[in-house]
This record gives structure tokens, sequence and C-alpha cells, in this order.
């Protein structure tokens, strides 16, 4: 398909016709969405795509992005749509095998803009083995979009053996962490408040589904439950995991990884660690039995480098997550209430 005028990608903006459903959208989709996500499936540019799936469980999850800003130290909303999508599909021990990519535009947006987000996007699930293999694209009236919001939807497969879901957890399953917590949300919150660190703080944001893969590979019958601690963090992923598999839970605040200078940044904005979003770790429940086995994989993955054992699940009829202090007593991690850090993600 060709047109008379190329999409001016330099100084031009969004505008409605883009949305239309004329010549405007189809060349925005071509010269920017196929040229960037191309693959054989995208190319033929149906309104659907159709592929072969491998044996084993299909695994599917649909998540909305609508960060602000779009762009911040780490990474930007095209990236995170990739990540956060694949990571979802992968808390179930999938394989992440294609991704849809749904755009809301703002008129007004500039055409720069949406491709620099684009080749992120495009980047990041190039780098995950996953292709953008069909989508759709809508805009909306100037100052009623925010810029840009993305819908990304993934499909997975589960190998046979893997059972792996959030109400697994029993009383002496021990809870281990991928990583450091509070890293992207701080880097959000700095980001928005132009705060100066002698360390830049870098959001986490990152595909995790090479790290599950060699923790299903080291140990697959032993993992109960797999959480990714995106809003809330980690304390609201262990609410949900304790409630869903009808347990308690103690953490050691000791051994919860947490950078000096996200840390120090919490201090700063009146945050808790515990509370701040991640988009690159993950939070795993398993048999005591593999805790050292699983973490030992972890250790020997770039995204599990920093990984700890922090706690165990305990019988506990209220399904309480308490957490034993750094001076030696306990206090309850309860739900976070309202919205501590809005449009994170």
């Amino acid at each position: 398909m060709s047109y008379s005028h190329s999409l001016n990608l330099k100084s031009g903006q969004v505008d409605l016709t883009h949305g239309g459903g004329g010549r405007a959208m189809a060349q925005l989709i071509t010269e920017l969405f196929v040229k960037h996500f191309d693959n054989d499936l995208l190319r033929r540019q149906n309104d659907q795509a159709l592929f072969d799936v491998p044996a084993g469980r299909l695994a599917i999850s649909t998540d909305g992005h609508v960060i602000s800003p779009l762009f911040f130290p780490g990474g930007d909303i095209g990236s995170l749509a990739v990540h956060g999508t694949v990571n979802d599909v992968a808390m179930s021990g999938a394989k992440p095998l294609y991704l849809s990519a749904g755009f809301i535009l703002e008129e007004g947006l500039p055409l720069a803009d949406l491709e620099r987000i684009v080749i992120s996007m495009a980047a990041a699930a190039k780098a995950a083995g996953t292709p953008i293999v069909t989508g759709d694209t809508k805009v909306v009236e100037r100052s009623k979009g925010d810029g840009v919001f993305i819908t990304t939807t993934g499909v997975g497969i589960v190998p046979d053996g893997v059972n792996i879901s959030s109400d697994r957890a029993e009383a002496g399953c021990a809870i281990l962490l991928s990583g450091s917590i509070g890293d992207h949300g701080v880097a959000i919150m700095a980001n928005r408040e132009n705060l100066q660190f002698e360390t830049s703080i870098v959001s986490d944001s990152a595909a995790l589904h090479g790290l599950v893969a060699e923790m299903v590979s080291a140990a697959p019958a032993a993992i109960r439950c797999l959480r990714d601690p995106t809003r809330g963090g980690l304390a609201a992923a262990l609410n949900e995991l304790a409630g869903q598999s009808g347990v308690g839970m103690v953490i050691d605040e000791a051994a919860i990884p947490v950078k000096a200078e996200v840390k120090a940044a919490c201090e700063i904005l009146g945050l808790d660690p515990l509370y701040v979003a991640n988009e690159g770790k993950l939070v795993c429940i398993c048999d005591a039995a593999a805790a050292e086995t699983l973490l030992a994989a972890m250790r020997q993955h770039p995204l599990g480098r920093d990984a700890a054992i922090i706690g165990q699940a305990i019988a506990d009829p209220h399904h309480f997550v308490q957490m034993t202090t750094a001076f030696g007593g306990r206090r309850i991690v309860d739900w976070p209430v309202g919205e501590q850090l809005p449009r994170i993600c």
C-alpha cells in the first residue's frame, strides 16, 4: 500500500482522522505499527491472528497501561506494556507466545513520541520473543486521553507437570523474592517530582519469563504460587496470596532487599517500600524443601541475582501478613489503603 505523502514523524501530530477508519488510519497502521512490529502474522493485517498452539494448557492475560509520564528512567509506556503482560502470563509458569495491542491515542500527540513508544515496544517484544500479531487503534479528542493508553493481551502455554496458582500456598511453604523492591514506583515518583539523587533511580521494568523458566526447570513441582508485585507492591501481593490460599504469612524485614537510594527516596516522599510498585520482580511461594534449590536457580539468572528467602506461610485463620521488624517485634502488613501512587503502570 502506498500514499502520495508519508507520515510526518518529525513534527506531525495524531489527529482524529488517524482513528477514522480511512486512508489516514491505514497509513498510520502501515507506516508506523506494521513497520516496527513487523512479523508474518501482523503483515497480513487481518482483524485477527491465526496461529498454531503447541501442546499444553493455554494461559491468557490482559493488562491496561495508563502510566504518567509516558517516558521514565528505565523505560516507557511501550516497553512497560510488553513487560507487564508477558509477566502476568509467565506467573502461571507459561511460556508467553504472542501479544495483541490496543492503542487509545489523544489528538495532538506528537507522532515522534508515538514512534518512539512503538520502537521501544517492538524492541521489548523482540527481546522477549513474543511478537505483537494483532491490535487496534482509536483516537479521542484533545485533552481526553493524556497522550496514549495501551492495552496488551498475551497468550502462552503452560507445560505439563506445572501447577502454579494463587490458591496453592500451604503452612510451612517458603516465600522467595527475586530482588530489590520499590525501584519502579520510586523512579516514577522521583521523575514526576523532579527530585535529584546522588545515584539515579531506574525502573526495574523487565520481562520475567526467562527467570520463571529457569525456576520451573529447577523444581517444577515445588512451585506453588508466583506473583509479580506491581500496584500495591509486595504488601498487596502477599495479602492477595494469603487470602486466596487461606494461610497467614510472616516475613523478615531484614531479609527484604531494598536499595539504599530507594529507601532514602521513600523517606523523603513519605512512602513505605513494601507498598511501592515493581515491574521486574516476582514473589514465589514454594515447598520449603526446595527453597534453596530455587534460590540458587534464581541467582543464576540476571533478574534474580539479589533473590532472597524472606519468610514463610503459616497457619492463620485470619490470613494476616506479619513482618518481623529490625527491632525484633512484629507488625501487621495490611492491604494498601487508597491509591498511594496513581498512574504508576
